[in-house]
């Protein structure tokens, strides 16, 4: 297992650097399997490096599909496949390590292809928005897959919602609550964005019509 400070889900990549000694360990012994794999699990407080950091019990099973040497580091890019839940932590070997069982996978109907396209429309608007008051690790023209389930997965990986909220969508039953939830964690940042536009607005007027020198 690997605790982050970040949420991996399925058919999204991961691209990691490992230098601590735990995880090269870790690294070592999943690259003798085939395929490798390993789970990602968000962290709930603590940091990244160090251990005894807290972790959230639901996550994905990450596959390795390519490794980079650097300078004190080995890098890896790995895709998220199933999801899982933990069902119980082990004692660190040296690195976590969990008992877990599978979460079913989200099974795809026709009828649902309008709220995928529209649930597109959403995100990709959020993500234009969203670029306008900062770099954005996806841009609103991000090409996603065929697969219409994987492509939901992909709108809740991209869209610009925080860590919490993701754990949540892991969570999903069914693909229409996964897309509506989307869809609803998006048009709350929407709002976010619009409110501080209006407040930068009312900044500006302020400062442009305050009272005179000597009034």
């Amino acid at each position: 297992m690997f605790p982050l400070g970040t949420v991996l889900f399925p058919s999204m990549p991961a691209v990691l650097r490992v230098f601590e000694e735990r995880y090269l360990v870790m690294l070592a012994r999943v690259l003798s399997d085939e395929p490798s794999e390993f789970g990602i699990v968000l962290i709930a407080r603590g940091a990244e490096v160090g251990g005894g950091e807290q972790r959230f019990d639901v996550g994905t099973i990450a596959r390795i599909t390519q490794l980079l040497e650097g300078d004190g580091f080995v890098g890896l890019v790995a895709e998220g496949t199933q999801r899982f839940e933990v069902e119980r932590w082990l004692d660190d070997d040296p690195h976590p390590l969990a008992e877990v069982r599978l979460l079913p996978e989200l099974s795809w109907d026709e009828a649902q292809r309008p709220l995928l396209e529209e649930t597109e429309k959403v995100v990709r608007r959020v993500l234009a928005q969203a670029s306008e008051f900062g770099e954005q690790r996806w841009s609103a023209d991000v090409e996603l897959v065929d697969d219409p389930v994987a492509a939901a997965w992909q709108l809740a990986g991209i869209a610009p919602i925080g860590e919490l909220d993701q754990v949540a969508l892991l969570r999903s039953t069914s693909v229409g609550e996964l897309l509506n939830e989307v869809q609803r964690l998006s048009a709350e940042v929407v709002d976010t964005l619009t409110a501080a536009l209006l407040i930068d607005g009312v900044d500006e007027e302020d400062e442009g019509f305050g009272p005179a020198d000597g009034a």
